[in-house]
């Protein structure tokens, strides 16, 4: 699964990155978790838009925004089957921007956790689905992240991987008349564990209080 990662990148250069429009800042962000807003890249007639969007999910048919607690990662393997994101992956696709991603491992009796990143540290999307939640006058946009069996590097601490799209498939995932399943599956692959690199990182981030740029260092050894 995935379950926290950061977006620390500068909102300007974001903006150019991924071609969307926002009308309000974004904060850096180095220890994101599920349930906090996350920012998302959709795609509105010509343009692409960024939104804030909670993590976690919630199904426009659902009677509880609760279930979305559960529902931050779909597996890729079979999000044609499953109720709460057969619509989405047909309809409503999305981006999820990231700078990277934080696994753990069991060393004994603790949990050492790894940043995992493009190398030089350059920002990437996730793969990921919403979907809109009303009850009343309320509104609530959620999303998730898709998740994959794990590269080679990955594998190495955890047996699943968030999807992280390569961009010259961007606007195929973000099409809303894009609906051949055999299609959007085929984007939805491992990312070439040659291109990415880890390290460990300072157990601080186990807590989503923390939310510093030290969380992004390497861990001091010894």
């Amino acid at each position: 699964m995935c379950g926290r990662f950061s977006l620390a990148m500068d909102f300007n250069l974001l903006q150019e990155k991924f071609g969307f429009t926002f009308p309000d800042e974004w904060n850096p962000r180095y220890n994101i978790a599920p349930s906090q807003p996350v920012l998302t890249v959709t795609r509105q007639g010509n343009r692409r838009v960024g939104q804030p969007m909670r993590w976690g999910l919630v199904p426009f048919w659902a009677k509880d925004p609760k279930i979305g607690y559960k529902m931050i990662n779909a597996r890729a393997e079979t999000l044609d089957e499953r109720p709460a994101y057969k619509h989405p992956f047909r309809k409503q696709r999305c981006l999820i921007p990231a700078d990277g991603f934080y696994e753990w491992k069991r060393s004994g009796k603790t949990k050492q956790p790894y940043r995992f990143q493009i190398k030089g540290g350059e920002p990437f999307a996730f793969a990921g689905l919403w979907d809109q939640w009303k009850q009343g006058t309320d509104f609530l946009y959620t999303c998730t992240i898709i998740t994959t069996r794990p590269n080679a590097l990955v594998k190495e601490v955890h047996n699943r991987m968030p999807v992280i799209l390569r961009e010259d498939d961007y606007e195929t995932w973000l099409d809303p008349e894009m609906n051949n399943p055999v299609v959007l599956q085929s984007l939805l692959e491992p990312y070439p564990e040659e291109q990415m690199e880890s390290y460990p990182v300072s157990q601080r981030v186990n807590s989503p209080k923390n939310d510093d740029p030290s969380l992004i260092e390497p861990a001091v050894q010894g």
